[in-house]
């Protein structure tokens, strides 16, 4: 697997792979999948702030991302990340999701993050597996905060301490 900056010409794969979450599971609140040029801004908004937006690649195609913006826009918060990761529905359960987040964490500690926090959308039983098995702890769940597919869900809130980065690896 090879995982690199995303460009912009991965924009489409990645509006593919984010539509397929919308449209099918609960771990994004979106409703309606955004277009192919919202993901090119957002990749071009974050490689401005010098943050990592990472694609992950398999086979010639890309299979997964994941980056990380501020946690809050408030000046306090400047220290603190909150990550995103969407894995291809084909290639989920085979490691790109972990591959992908470790290396999120390494590069977002070299970018000056000191803490990553992830709110998991739906309480997806899979992104807490992937993220306590890097270490994250949760730290707080909101109850029925969402409604999507005709049913409430709930976000937990995970944190990681970037100091402890070799942590679950």
């Amino acid at each position: 697997m090879n995982i690199r900056e995303a460009a912009d010409s991965d924009a489409e794969a990645i509006a593919a792979i984010y539509a397929h979450h919308v449209l099918h599971g609960t771990a994004s609140y979106d409703l309606d999948p955004p277009s192919v040029e919202f993901h090119r801004d957002k990749i071009r908004r974050i490689a401005n702030d010098r943050w990592p937006f990472l694609v992950a690649e398999l086979e010639g195609r890309v299979v997964g991302y994941a980056y990380v913006t501020q946690f809050r826009d408030r000046a306090a918060y400047r220290f603190t990340a909150e990550d995103s990761i969407y894995v291809h529905p084909e290639w989920t359960g085979r490691g790109v999701g972990k591959a992908l987040l470790a290396a999120l964490l390494d590069r977002s500690a070299a970018c000056g993050f000191k803490t990553v926090v992830a709110v998991i959308g739906g309480a997806e039983p899979a992104s807490i597996a992937v993220h306590a098995a890097l270490g994250f702890r949760e730290a707080g769940r909101l109850e029925r905060v969402g409604w999507k597919k005709e049913r409430w869900l709930d976000s937990v809130y995970m944190q990681r301490d970037l100091s402890e980065r070799t942590a679950g690896r």
